[in-house]
């Protein structure tokens, strides 16, 4: 009965407390009530529910207690009680009401107990969207300081600090970037200010962070596809930061390879709007391609394909740059016996590039090739003799030419049996695998087809190479385009500079789908399994992924 009497007691002062403070005209000569509702939150659970919501409501009256009332809030914040604490969060928001200076520090409590659940959780939800709608400048300042490293933290509360830091993201992830539109305004201002906070916490990123982090900037108006190269540069400068281009390569580091890939897919999309390749074609000319025969095989396609991509849209400078590499490559490719094991898709991608690389800068395979092409310049040297360098490639091409007619005849003959497979089959299970079949023999066709197609134009001594996106590779969805008028310009280059190509933003074919499908999933894919546990190897290093997983064999 004592213990009852003495919370009623507690109770009832706290009423005066608040009723004397309300009746005051100048609240600040009543500090003794104040003092009096800070010391009530050491009582009973009552009287703390009931002091947590009156030591917010008066705060702003009595700045000389603001440290003892703030302290005496975050006591509550874990207390004993689920009551306590869910009544005590729901008020943190009012101090940042007439005293702004607090904000930060607030946003930073609440950011600390995003770890609750249930109830608790939901109301620190709600204080967080509070605040930031009062102030989303400060308050996204506050919990993006969450999202760097918690290495310089303490280490025995390391495992705390991941989860926080986890907690924080999913927070940032489901409530604040879906209501971007209502939340960053005036919206250059904040789109700016969100952007450059993303930009300092990408040091510590998994592969799976970083592709959320990028899909984010990539929806802002400040990136759209009205955004002006410059910005599309930046975007492809925050992706070359997480590829380490400026690392020596090491060819025995998978992590690095899977890295490179994924974030050169990711950047293709940038390319095309315009913003420069150089550093991302510079290190496969430099680093990647002299190693290439120590690269892992399964690896070989996925950078082959990736070059193919690239091609697309490098620059000229870039172009004369890469050329000599991808000839190298391709004879290596290009045997000159004909032998059955052959990578066809990987000539099949080094013949893009060839012909996209040289229609920009033609007259390079002058001397790689023995080509005559003139184009009035130097660099033509139209008075060396390379007559052997033209008798080699084209007898190589030759050979290829020969091997993709005999597999493709190959494959056609083998449809018929996979049709008589596909109407004997009985379960899914069987039809399923018929139905691969087929699909890997399409593939196939289409592959050896487009060697054929690429491979006639070079036998010339000036030939034509194929500058546009005339070609659909034979993993990509297969595009239909609109037959061009007679009075349509040429497609191909002979010796000068096609005044349109994808370089400049020219290509046809802008709805082009990726490598079988939307380009993000495949990143996604590349990036499976990347987040890794929730401590530990948070680096680029300790990047974890599958790749693309095209394996091996001769398509």
């Amino acid at each position: 009965m004592a213990g009852a009497a003495d919370d009623s007691s507690d109770i009832e002062k706290l009423y005066e407390f608040g009723e004397r403070l309300n009746e005051a005209k100048d609240k600040s000569q009543n500090k003794s009530d104040y003092e009096g509702i800070i010391a009530a939150a050491n009582g009973s659970v009552k009287a703390k529910q009931l002091a947590a919501q009156m030591i917010p409501k008066f705060f702003k009256f009595f700045p000389e207690l603001s440290d003892r009332a703030l302290d005496r809030q975050m006591d509550l914040c874990v207390d004993e009680d689920i009551a306590v604490r869910v009544q005590t969060i729901r008020g943190l928001p009012l101090f940042c009401k007439d005293t702004p200076e607090h904000l930060e520090k607030i946003v930073d409590v609440l950011a600390q107990l995003l770890i609750a659940e249930n109830k608790e959780r939901d109301a620190v939800h709600k204080a967080l969207m509070s605040l930031l709608r009062q102030d989303v400048k400060t308050s996204l300042t506050a919990l993006f300081k969450h999202l760097g490293s918690t290495e310089d933290r303490n280490s025995e509360d390391g495992s705390a600090w991941e989860s926080i830091r986890d907690k924080v993201l999913y927070f940032i992830r489901d409530k604040v970037f879906p209501l971007k539109e209502e939340l960053l305004k005036p919206k250059d201002e904040m789109e700016r200010h969100i952007t450059n906070l993303v930009k300092q916490n990408l040091h510590d990123v998994t592969g799976a962070e970083f592709i959320l982090f990028m899909d984010f900037l990539k929806s802002l108006s400040l990136f759209g596809q009205n955004a002006p190269v410059e910005r599309v540069q930046e975007l492809v400068e925050i992706i070359e930061g997480q590829t380490d281009l400026d690392a020596q390569f090491d060819v025995s580091d998978v992590d690095h390879i899977l890295r490179f890939i994924s974030c050169l897919e990711m950047a293709l999309p940038f390319f095309k709007r315009g913003a420069s390749s150089n550093k991302f074609v510079s290190y496969l000319a430099k680093q990647i391609i002299p190693v290439f025969d120590k690269i892992p095989e399964e690896r070989k396609l996925d950078l082959l394909k990736n070059l193919a991509d690239c091609s697309l849209y490098a620059k000229p400078q870039d172009s004369r740059l890469l050329l000599p590499s991808v000839v190298q490559l391709l004879k290596i490719y290009m045997v000159r016996r004909k032998i059955e094991e052959i990578n066809f898709t990987c000539i099949e991608c080094l013949l893009y590039a060839l012909h996209h690389l040289a229609s920009k800068t033609p007259n390079v395979t002058n001397s790689l090739c023995g080509y005559k092409i003139v184009t009035g310049q130097p660099s033509d040297r139209l008075g060396e003799d390379f007559s052997e360098q033209y008798k080699d490639f084209t007898e190589r091409l030759s050979i290829i030419e020969d091997l993709a007619k005999a597999m493709n005849k190959k494959l056609t003959q083998g449809m018929a049996e996979h049709n008589k497979a596909m109407t004997a089959a009985k379960t899914e299970e069987e039809k399923e695998a018929v139905k691969k079949q087929k699909q890997n023999a399409t593939a196939g066709q289409r592959t050896c087809n487009n060697i054929l197609a690429m491979a006639q134009p070079l036998h010339s001594k000036a030939p034509s190479f194929i500058g546009d996106q005339k070609i659909s590779l034979s993993w990509k969805e297969v595009t239909k385009v609109a037959v061009p008028s007679a009075s349509a310009t040429a497609t191909t280059t002979t010796g000068k500079k096609r005044a349109a190509n994808p370089a400049n933003g020219s290509g046809t074919n802008a709805t082009k789908k990726g490598r079988g499908g939307v380009q993000n999933q495949l990143v996604n894919r590349a990036f499976e399994g990347l987040s890794g546990a929730t401590t530990g190897g948070r680096g680029r290093g300790g990047w974890r992924g599958r790749g693309r997983g095209r394996g091996r064999g001769r398509f």
